[in-house]
């Protein structure tokens, strides 16, 4: 499935939730994996603003793109940020979504 670059250099982007570990599945704890690297992906709230607008957004993180402390409000940039639209079927009901996923995280300076 295609997924676009989303650019944040006119951004304010801080975060609002700090990085917890992506479950692939929840009721025997496995932990979700990046298929290139292997690394364990982890999801981060991050509250970006841009033009007067702000909105909330969990993006999807390999943990060797995240530094060792992230705690909420702390400013950061955001490298290679994607956006990728999703659907599946469970339990008969259709759900349907963007998913983002970036390479990584970094303090601002």
């Amino acid at each position: 499935m295609p997924s676009f670059k989303i650019d944040t250099s006119t951004a304010v982007v801080f975060v609002a939730t700090a990085p917890a570990p992506k479950m692939a599945n929840k009721q025997t704890g496995e932990r979700a994996m990046d298929r290139e690297t292997g690394a364990g992906l982890s999801t981060v709230g991050l509250l970006i603003s841009d033009e007067g607008e702000g909105n909330l957004y969990q993006v999807t993180v390999p943990e060797t793109g995240l530094p060792e402390s992230l705690p909420p409000g702390t400013p950061v940039s955001v490298i290679g940020l994607k956006a990728r639209d999703w659907e599946n079927e469970f339990n008969g009901q259709k759900r349907h979504g963007i998913a983002f996923r970036a390479t990584s995280i970094v303090a601002a300076v």
